[in-house]
């Protein structure tokens, strides 16, 4: 039932009457459907003022810098959760006890492994290869090795899907970097948390298999349950409207990682060590601050303020204090590190900065991270899609459980008028 009731008034036309809905939080929806039936679309590129879905797995709030998993706070979240309870809180809408906790996490260590074929599979790819372009392949690709659960009727089928692709990942990942580099895959193992074990396949060899750090492992951790999901952002809203087709969810969650992909989206932490090497050295700030502060000069400082957080990204202060952490206990000295960290400084300070609410974000943050941890930029948004993973899941899992149509957005034409074909 509708809370409440708009009225659409079209000149020379009757009144239109739309239920009004209101959700547990956030601003009330009008229901526009109804309006095909009057020969009318509504117009709104970007979908910036259109609800494509309801759902109860994610709440946003940007103006208060809000972010809820399930109602629960991210803050909280990244500092008492890890990130399989994070999975498990997003994917059955509760947070697990501790039997239930054992299970699951018992249960992804046991579906780490991935078919042995999947290694010849890496040898179409150049060794140049980006890792995205390597990620979208393997990963739609894991359709054609696990097609015994790919029933979308079936929530059986759809719950093993689920914990293969969050097992997977990972380990996809870590086979993707091992390959760019020529060294041999490592087998993931079952006695290490899901965050040490990612560590252990990207940077142990057969040869050499040292212990994880416990804090770059907690660190990597936060950085998956600070990714874990954003509401309808572009990649899920993809994984959705492909899922939306009936297609299996391997293939919805490879239409993730594609548009995952996009500079604008996933790859905004890569963008921010793209920025600082331009920048070159802390001496040359003050000069790309003066450009970033002018409107008639195209550069921009990456990883500043938010898209949707407009006060403050309510994951960054976890993120910087992780920073913090991963850079004591590693003792770097790197320039760019230093300069990324006056840049810091300086945004947290400056006048300019503050009033408009360019706040240092989580990609500032987590690009800083994963480069004192060693990982090349290029893998930055591979380690995004390993992250967000669950939360695809969630949307899509959420999406085929209930009643669902398929995307079909409408246009507004502005081409040619019907024209007939010139004569010869």
């Amino acid at each position: 039932m509708a809370d409440k009731k708009a009225q659409l008034i079209i000149e020379g036309a009757a009144p239109i009457e739309l239920p009004v809905y209101s959700g547990t939080l956030g601003p009330d929806v009008v229901d526009v459907r109804s309006l095909t039936a009057e020969g009318i679309f509504t117009f709104d590129p970007g979908f910036m003022a259109t609800s494509s879905c309801e759902s109860k797995i994610t709440f946003i709030d940007g103006d208060k810098g809000v972010l809820l998993h399930r109602g629960y706070p991210i803050e909280q979240l990244a500092e008492k959760a890890n990130f399989l309870e994070t999975c498990f809180l997003l994917l059955k809408g509760e947070l697990p006890n501790a039997e239930e906790k054992q299970k699951f996490e018992s249960t992804i260590k046991n579906h780490t492994m991935v078919h042995e074929q999947l290694k010849s599979f890496f040898n179409g790819f150049r060794r140049d290869a980006h890792p995205m372009a390597i990620m979208c392949g393997v990963v739609g690709a894991l359709s054609a090795f696990y097609h015994d659960s790919l029933d979308i009727n079936d929530p059986h089928h759809r719950e093993i899907s689920a914990i293969r692709l969050i097992a997977k990942m990972p380990t996809l990942a870590a086979m993707v970097y091992k390959y760019s580099i020529g060294q041999p895959m490592m087998y993931p193992r079952n006695d290490l948390s899901y965050s040490e074990n990612f560590l252990h396949m990207m940077f142990n060899t057969p040869c050499d298999e040292k212990k994880i750090s416990p804090i770059l492992a907690r660190a990597m951790d936060r950085i998956f349950v600070l990714h874990a999901d954003h509401e309808q952002n572009a990649s899920t809203s993809t994984v959705r409207l492909a899922g939306s087709s009936g297609a299996n969810p391997f293939a919805c969650i490879a239409a993730g990682i594609a548009a995952l992909w996009g500079p604008a989206h996933g790859g905004a932490n890569e963008a921010v060590l793209r920025m600082l090497d331009e920048i070159g050295d802390v001496s040359n700030i003050e000069k790309f601050v003066a450009k970033a502060k002018d409107k008639d000069d195209p550069f921009k400082l990456m990883g500043f303020g938010h898209r949707v957080y407009k006060n403050f990204d309510p994951r960054a202060k976890v993120m910087k204090q992780t920073c913090d952490e991963v850079l004591s206990e590693l003792g770097i000295n790197d320039p760019q590190l230093e300069l990324a960290m006056k840049l810091e400084e300086i945004a947290r300070t400056d006048p300019y900065f503050i009033e408009r609410n360019l706040y240092p974000n989580v990609d500032f943050y987590s690009g800083i991270i994963l480069k004192a941890i060693g990982i090349p930029t290029e893998m930055f948004t591979v380690i995004f899609a390993t992250g967000r993973t669950p939360g695809w899941i969630a949307h899509w899992n959420e999406m085929i459980s209930g009643p669902y149509k398929i995307g079909r957005p409408r246009q507004l034409y502005t081409g040619h008028s019907q024209r007939d074909y010139p004569s010869k």
